[in-house]
């Protein structure tokens, strides 16, 4: 029977000499729970953890396009599509987008993800064309503007072509390189970093009815066969960031769950994105209807990634979030440089 590994995340001001570093990052552990299927948890020290289990979790991540790993990362979400659930319209034009971009790097944000087809849960497919028409003009836009690099948001390789021609430098998949087989050829062929999201199902019906054995490892083992499968086609896994996929093909449960135990998905030697902002599980939990409202939920649930050692925070609220983030380092490390 597999044993999984979750290191348990400490950022206390004071640390022991035996801590672990987690992901070379500002985390640190000295204690992991083991985790099986269908026994109950336990904890162990990290010395009694397998060392090459030990090396994946602690190894200091390499830069994604340029982005030291050593401090978390902000990518700020740039939607070009009619139908998403937050800003669904509001900046599909070249012009509003280049707006809404430098804004966003103003505020704070490391990097950019442009998307055309909306993956709210019972959005349809978009065509080819259509979502190449959607992104494409937009990055060749905003790029010469920005120097933050920018990521491409889909699941089709002809559109990742056309915005990685149009000067995107990062591949995001929400379907984990599932849906089109010529994605990942293509990240191999062009060497661009790439994010491996879990899902279950498409996005027309991934909320119907969700149902896992146990969905902390099985999203686990999804993203280390699809990692595993990336590396074996010629992409260096440092170059891999894995995201357990909040709300999609997910109950409130299921997200608890993966948020309780993030991370668990250090084990696999990769930078770990959240994409929780403004999602609808926010809004059960607190009672915020309106996706406007779930800023303040969005923020917890960030900062908590943050304390287990999340590299990247997809976010709609960059300026709020960069606030958070900066008290929040300011307040664990009990000091704060001012420029």
């Amino acid at each position: 029977m597999t044993t999984y590994f979750r290191p348990i995340p400490q950022t206390d001001i004071a640390r022991p000499d035996t801590a672990q570093t987690l992901a070379g990052g500002w985390a640190w552990f000295t204690h992991v729970e083991c985790l099986e299927r269908g026994k109950p948890a336990r904890v162990i020290a990290a010395s009694q953890v397998p060392e090459d289990v030990i090396a994946k979790m602690t190894r200091a991540r390499s830069d994604i396009a340029g982005l030291s790993m050593k401090a978390p990362k902000i990518m700020g979400i740039l939607n070009v599509t009619p139908d998403s659930f937050s800003d669904g319209g509001r900046f599909n034009a070249p012009d509003q987008a280049v707006a809404r971009t430098q804004a966003m790097i103003d505020q704070g944000a490391d990097l950019i993800d442009i998307g055309g087809e909306s993956t709210r849960p019972g959005s349809n497919y978009v065509e080819i064309d259509e979502e190449t028409a959607r992104t494409a003009p937009v990055i060749a836009a905003v790029a010469p503007n920005i120097s933050a690099p920018i990521s491409i948001d889909t699941r089709k390789a002809p559109v990742a072509a056309a915005a990685l021609e149009a000067g995107a430098a990062i591949i995001n998949d929400v379907s984990g390189f599932t849906f089109d087989a010529g994605l990942a050829d293509l990240a191999v062929t062009k060497q661009v970093p790439v994010c491996v999201m879990h899902a279950q199902g498409d996005p027309a019906t991934m909320q119907d009815d969700p149902s896992y054995d146990d969905v902390l490892l099985d999203v686990f083992d999804f993203l280390d066969a699809q990692v595993r499968q990336l590396e074996a086609k010629g992409l260096q896994r440092d170059q891999i960031i894995v995201d357990p996929g909040i709300g999609f093909g997910k109950a409130l449960t299921h997200n608890l769950a993966l948020l309780a135990r993030l991370s668990l998905f250090h084990s696999l030697g990769c930078p770990i994105l959240l994409g929780a902002s403004r999602k609808a599980l926010i809004g059960h939990i607190s009672g915020a209807k309106n996706t406007d409202d779930r800023m303040p939920g969005s923020l917890a649930i960030a900062l908590a990634g943050i304390q287990q050692g999340v590299q990247f925070l997809r976010v709609h609220d960059v300026a709020e979030t960069q606030q958070a983030l900066t008290l929040w380092q300011a307040a664990t490390q009990g000091a704060h440089d001012v420029a």
